[in-house]
């Protein structure tokens, strides 16, 4: 059963639970009343024979007359009002109604009750009809008589009118149900109109696989409205991390082609090399030693690679540096003076180095400043000096290595820093183009920038911004 179905059952079965409390209420308050009014009534119908029994002459009164019933209303067959006149005795006077061919009999115990002001009763017997009686009693001081006025009527009566009613309220439902089905159908019908737009558009996009796709703006600030603009907001959600997804795939697809090309060329060149000992005496010194030498610079080379390639990793996998107190400037001495051991032909120098303290890793840190110095080294001719300063500025600190080597052209300062890329005078330094990368992560981390600009002479700098403790 479709949901709109349900909806609508349900509706109508409000509707119908509804009409049946009410007809109920109705229903009890018609009982009421009519047995209410059916008893003034009959205490009317009693006054108004009182006032002809006042003025009756004695004859009728003394009960030597016998009553005569002729024109007597059958109440077997008729529901309408009837009077009596009974003696003190009980006996009847007279009566316009009459069971069979004898009056109504009145039980002895409404006419004592009667005897000191009018009294109510209903009578059931097997004989007659149920009636409902009322009796009061009657005097006359001038004639030395008395008796009893009894106004009755049949209880069938209201149970004629209610019948009716109850008529009435089954013929108006039916009906009334069916309007309400009806209604309960279009109203559903639309007010989910969106909800089959939202279904159609997800099933369109699923298909397409089009997330760009979107529902239209929504014309009113109701639930509905509300949830067609959280479904596009969703959309713009899942249209984003679609391309995120892309753009990942993508990288890592260039991730691994490069990783395999750049382990592939130490591994030619080192399986090459083993090939060429393996042919034993034949070579001389000269080439055994050479071929060694090439087998271990490779090796180191691949352990460079394969080291960055697990920091990177490490970063992916969404692993975070624990920061703490560091002082840089003790950091900055120390790398300059074992590069400045390492690179004899090439000189370091520290320029405006100022004590700062902020909150970092200092393996990390120590990592990010030999992958500057080394990048500067690298590019820098025999003979040439490579610049580390260190200094603050508000409140950051600013670190910056300068180079007098080749520079970086405009449009590739922004992407030296992406994994594997290399400008294209820096193929032949044997890089690996992941220190950069990495350089870039470590400063990320510790919540600064990096960035790289040309000097207005030869060579460039790189300058990381770091928030001071």
């Amino acid at each position: 059963m479709s949901f709109r179905l349900r909806l609508t059952f349900f509706g109508a079965t409000l509707v119908a639970l509804t009409l049946l409390a009410f007809g109920w209420l109705v229903y009890e308050l018609a009982a009421n009343s009519q047995a209410t009014a059916q008893d003034a009534a009959l205490k009317q119908r009693a006054a108004d024979a009182l006032t002809s029994v006042s003025t009756a002459p004695a004859g009728e009164l003394n009960g030597t007359a016998t009553p005569s019933l002729s024109g007597a209303e059958d109440l077997r067959h008729r529901t309408d009002p009837f009077t009596e006149v009974l003696a003190s005795s009980g006996g009847v006077l007279s009566s316009t109604g009459r069971v069979g061919s004898a009056a109504p009999a009145v039980p002895a115990t409404l006419l004592d009750a009667a005897a000191n002001g009018g009294a109510l009763a209903t009578v059931d017997t097997s004989a007659s009809p149920q009636l409902r009686l009322y009796a009061t009693p009657w005097t006359r001081t001038d004639l030395g008589l008395r008796g009893f006025v009894v106004a009755g009527q049949p209880t069938s009566i209201q149970s004629e009118n209610l019948k009716g009613l109850r008529g009435f309220f089954i013929v108006s439902s039916i009906p009334t149900l069916l309007a309400a089905f009806l209604a309960g159908w279009l109203i559903t019908g639309r007010a989910l109109r969106p909800l089959k737009s939202v279904v159609e558009t997800a099933d369109s996009i699923a298909r397409t696989r089009d997330f760009k796709r979107r529902l239209p703006p929504a014309k009113r600030r109701d639930e509905i409205g509300l949830l067609s603009e959280r479904f596009n907001g969703m959309l713009d959600q899942v249209e984003a991390a679609n391309q995120q997804l892309t753009v990942a795939l993508e990288a890592q697809r260039r991730f691994v082609a490069d990783a395999s090309h750049e382990l592939r060329t130490p591994l030619t060149t080192v399986r090459g090399n083993a090939d060429l000992l393996a042919q034993g005496p034949a070579l001389t010194e000269e080439v055994r030693a050479a071929a060694a030498r090439d087998i271990a610079s490779e090796s180191e080379r691949m352990s460079r690679l394969v080291e960055r390639l697990l920091t990177l990793a490490r970063a992916d996998a969404g692993q975070h540096l624990e920061l703490a107190p560091l002082a840089l400037r003790p950091l900055v001495d120390s790398v300059c003076r074992q590069a400045q051991a390492i690179h004899e032909d090439r000189r370091f120098h520290n320029v405006g180095l100022t004590d700062a303290t902020i909150a970092g890793d200092a393996d990390a840190i120590t990592q990010l400043l030999w992958i500057l110095v080394d990048n500067g080294a690298k590019f820098t001719r025999a003979g040439g000096s490579v610049e580390v300063g260190l200094r603050q500025h508000d409140s950051t600190v600013l670190l910056t290595v300068a180079d007098d080597g080749i520079g970086v052209a405009a449009d590739e300062q922004e992407r030296i820093f992406q994994r594997f890329y290399q400008a294209d005078p820096a193929r032949s330094t044997n890089g690996t183009g992941l220190g950069l990368s990495i350089a870039r992560w470590i400063v990320e981390e510790h919540h600064g920038t990096i960035s790289v600009r040309n000097n207005t002479g030869p060579g460039c700098t790189f300058t990381v911004s770091l928030p001071l403790s």
